[in-house]
């Protein structure tokens, strides 16, 4: 699941970095399709044009901290 748009911004991330860095992009495929001022904002617009799940949000950062979560365990003694 969206591993189209994924792909599109990992390998066009300096461009759309370079153009709306700092928004929350909406990518429908290999499309950017709105730049927002947040994910509120954004996912209000995809939802009229969209059904939920066809579409991905997207934070237009730099470095790949922008596309990547690490989940680290943590343990109670």
């Amino acid at each position: 699941m969206f591993e189209t748009e994924l792909d599109y911004f990992v390998k066009n991330q300096t461009e759309l970095v370079a153009q709306y860095q700092g928004k929350v992009l909406l990518l429908k495929g290999a499309a950017v399709v709105g730049a927002y001022n947040s994910a509120l904002e954004a996912y209000e617009e995809a939802l009229k044009q969209f059904k939920p799940g066809t579409f991905m949000l997207q934070p237009c950062e730099p470095g790949t901290g922008a596309f990547t979560v690490t989940i680290a365990p943590s343990f109670v003694v």
